[in-house]
Parts: C-alpha cells; sequence; structure tokens
C-alpha cells in the first residue's frame, strides 16, 4: 500500500473527484444547450450529474451503518446511470458531438463500476461500531 493516500473525507475518494469533473463538463457543455430546453435537458441533466458527487458525500458521512452506505451510493449509481440517459437524449437531439457525449459517458460508466465495487465490498468502508467500555 506504499503510496496510498490515506481518505480523510469524501474528496479524497477517486469516484467523487471523477463525478464532480464529470458534472463540471456536462455545466460547461450544457450552456450551449438552446433555451427552450432551459426547463427540461439542461436542468435535468445538471441535477442528475450534481447529484452523483452528492450522494457519494452522503454515503461517506453515512458510513457507521452499512445499509445506509449502500443505499447512498446505490443512489449515486442511479443517478450516474441517468446522466447517461440524458447524455443520450443530448446528443440525439444534435446538441452535444457524438464524441463528447461519449466520452463523458464512459466516464460514468466508470463511476458506476466504482460504485458497484464500493457497494459489493462495503465492509472495507463501513466504520466498525466503537463501545466505549
Amino acid at each position: 500500500m506504499a503510496g496510498t493516500k490515506k481518505i480523510l473525507r469524501h474528496q479524497d475518494l477517486v469516484v467523487y473527484q471523477k463525478a464532480i469533473d464529470a458534472s463540471m463538463r456536462i455545466f460547461e457543455l450544457s450552456k450551449t444547450f438552446p433555451r427552450e430546453e432551459t426547463y427540461s435537458l439542461t436542468d435535468q441533466i445538471r441535477r442528475s450529474s450534481r447529484s452523483v458527487p452528492a450522494n457519494i458525500a452522503e454515503a461517506w458521512r453515512k458510513r457507521r451503518y452499512a445499509a445506509a452506505f449502500v443505499s447512498k451510493l446505490n443512489d449515486a449509481e442511479g443517478e450516474a446511470a441517468e446522466t447517461q440517459t440524458w447524455l443520450e437524449l443530448a446528443t440525439k437531439c444534435g446538441y452535444l458531438e457524438h464524441d463528447e457525449a461519449k466520452g463523458l459517458f464512459i466516464e460514468y460508466d466508470e463511476i458506476i463500476s466504482i460504485l458497484v465495487s464500493m457497494e459489493n465490498n462495503s465492509g472495507k468502508w463501513v466504520l466498525l461500531n466503537r463501545r466505549s467500555d
């Protein structure tokens, strides 16, 4: 484990950093969407992409309880998949270039993969219940 940085905060998680970066790229790209999409596709893709890191942060703070931790990671996974759907629709509507959307889609596949791994190995992440006797 030499060279491995200790994770003290949710901001230290690679998956959180990836989710923040992807969300910010979506924010910048969505600025070019047509005005008529402001209250539909633009808001939806921004909301779902922002929910991914927000749910990861919540999961981190709820890691005293395995079920709550896994539930919030699962919420983040669902939001990531929803974001992929909005990316697909934005591409089909001609608002995003195929290559831009494909790169983001792949990033969300990576985020989902990390989240699933964390869910499946929650014991590594959940805090042990400590008693003060």
